[in-house]
């Protein structure tokens, strides 16, 4: 089975150990962050292959990374360190009800940041089946954002399907101008597109969803997966002939959201393991909702990613009631 490439950004998480504001907290388990790192983990545990590009800080956070990743089966060997530039760390608030955490990260000039083309042209893509980039990595540094092309743009070159989940986090950009051009210029090399409805709204100026889904066609995605939330997901696939069907997919109900952070990267999850296992793109809908409203039910980045196993109970469970 080939692997799945992803690139970007892995963060030391120190996550508040007690409710309250951040200044207050003395106490913090030490966790691993990142929208890549989420998705890479969601996928090993469903029996995917991963494999993560990344630079590290050569420091006690960068290693315990590189030991996080191996733990939960994600392939390293595309990890170097740098022996200048320090890791990443975010901070994240303790929540149990549901609202959105306070999670200042502190990133600028880390290693990862300094990212380049050269990484991307010393790859071999001879393994690797799926990219899947987000808007992160654009983000960071105009190094980066140079590699992020780069990498795209050898994909496609490859004819290796590329997914491409906006992801935005405007305060790691220059300007919402300089965002929504970078952006919506890297759509162009995606062969699916997995926008937030508010996404939509920033990068496509509409929260129409078929017009939505029409813009990133128009760019070349043959599939548009839309999240919005416990609305479910909407769907937009254009066939080689042209012809585009739709649909929307309902949500799974939740009694109590406890943590909305890596509901998304959930869902990226559930439908890129659909594509991989070659299921009808509806389907792949499903198993993103369903992923996406089992994370909400857990506090932390990840810890609810579920295996097949666990996936199917929940899904069918769903279903009977």
């Amino acid at each position: 089975m080939k692997k799945t490439l992803l690139f970007g950004e892995p963060m030391a998480l120190l996550l508040a150990d007690t409710p309250g504001a951040l200044e207050g907290v003395e106490h913090f388990t030490r966790r691993m962050s990142g929208a890549e790192v989420n998705v890479a983990i969601g996928l090993t545990r469903l029996g995917f292959p991963a494999e993560y590009l990344t630079r590290l800080g050569d420091d006690p956070f960068g290693h315990y990374i590189e030991q996080a990743l191996k733990d939960n089966g994600i392939g390293t060997n595309l990890l170097t360190y740098d022996p200048v530039y320090r890791t990443g760390i975010q901070l994240k608030e303790y929540v149990e009800d549901g609202h959105d955490p306070a999670a200042p990260y502190y990133r600028k000039g880390s290693a990862a940041s300094h990212l380049s083309i050269r990484e991307i042209d010393a790859l071999d893509l001879g393994e690797i089946g799926l990219v899947h980039v987000t808007g992160i990595p654009p983000a960071l540094s105009k190094e980066a954002r140079e590699a992020t092309y780069r990498l795209m743009e050898r994909a496609r070159k490859a004819q290796i399907p590329v997914t491409f989940d906006p992801n935005l986090r405007p305060a790691l950009w220059e300007n919402d101008e300089m965002m929504r051009k970078v952006l919506n210029d890297l759509a162009n090399y995606a062969d699916v597109v997995l926008p937030g409805i508010g996404e939509c709204e920033i990068l496509a100026g509409t929260t129409d969803k078929e017009k939505a889904a029409d813009f990133y066609h128009q760019k070349g995605a043959a599939l548009v997966v839309i999240k919005d939330g416990k609305n479910g997901a909407y769907v937009s696939e254009k066939k080689e002939n042209g012809e585009i069907t739709r649909d929307m997919i309902p949500g799974y109900p939740v009694k109590k959201v406890v943590d909305t952070v890596g509901a998304g990267d959930g869902f990226a999850v559930g439908v890129l393991s659909g594509l991989l296992k070659g299921l009808p793109v509806s389907e792949c809908a499903k198993r993103g909702n369903a992923i996406g409203s089992i994370q909400v039910q857990h506090r932390g980045d990840n810890e609810g990613l579920p295996t097949e196993e666990i996936l199917q109970t929940y899904m069918v469970g769903k279903i009977q009631k």
